[in-house]
C-alpha cells in the first residue's frame, strides 16, 4: 500500500494525516500529528453482527502511555496501571461524537482504538484522536454518516482560539 499524506491548516497550526504505513492489517488506520504530538488511530469491524445484541457494540479506546511523553517507568512499577480519567474521558469524548452517525440497529462490533505515540507540550492530544477517529472509520469503509473533526475553543481575552495549547489553556482557567 502506498503512503498518502494531507495536511490542513486549524487556528494558524498545521494538522497532519497520513495514512498506508502504520496498521496495515486494521481496517483502517490513520496517523495524525500536531506539533510533535502523534496519535495513531485504527478501526476494525467484525463481520457477522452479533446474535441477540439489542445495542451497537463500539468499543473506544484512548490509550496514552508514559512513553509518549518520555517517562519510562522505574523497578517497581513496571507495568502501568488502569487508564487515568483523563484518557476515559477522551474516549468517552470520542464515543459519544460517533455512536450517533451509526446507522440504527447496525449490530456489528466495532472497535477504535487511538494510541498516543508522542506527546508534546503543547499539543492536547484529544481532539487529534476525535478527529483521527472518523477518518480511521471513513477508511475502514464502515456504514457511517461522518466525517466529523473536532477543536476545543478557548477565549483568551476577547479572541477566541481554535485548538489551544496547553500554556493557553492554563491561562484560560
Amino acid at each position: 500500500m502506498t503512503e498518502y499524506r494531507k495536511s490542513v491548516l486549524v487556528g494558524g497550526r498545521e494538522i497532519g494525516f497520513s495514512t498506508g504505513v502504520l496498521a496495515q492489517q486494521a481496517g483502517g488506520s490513520i496517523l495524525v500529528q500536531g506539533g510533535g504530538t502523534s496519535v495513531l488511530v485504527t478501526a476494525t469491524m467484525s463481520k457477522k453482527p452479533r446474535e441477540g445484541m439489542d445495542f451497537f457494540p463500539l468499543l473506544v479506546d484512548y490509550e496514552e502511555r508514559l512513553y509518549a511523553a518520555g517517562r519510562i517507568p522505574g523497578s517497581f512499577m513496571r507495568r502501568e496501571a488502569r487508564p487515568p480519567e483523563k484518557a476515559i474521558l477522551a474516549s468517552r469524548l470520542i464515543d459519544r461524537a460517533i455512536r450517533p452517525l451509526f446507522p440504527d440497529g447496525f449490530r456489528n462490533d466495532v472497535q477504535i482504538v487511538a494510541t498516543v505515540l508522542s506527546l508534546d507540550d503543547m499539543v492536547p492530544p484529544d481532539i487529534l484522536a476525535l478527529t483521527a477517529s472518523s477518518a480511521a472509520i471513513m477508511l475502514a469503509g464502515l456504514p457511517f454518516a461522518g466525517p466529523i473533526a473536532g477543536v476545543r475553543v478557548g477565549l483568551l481575552g476577547d479572541d477566541f482560539v481554535l485548538n489551544p495549547t496547553y500554556p493557553e489553556l492554563n491561562k484560560v482557567i
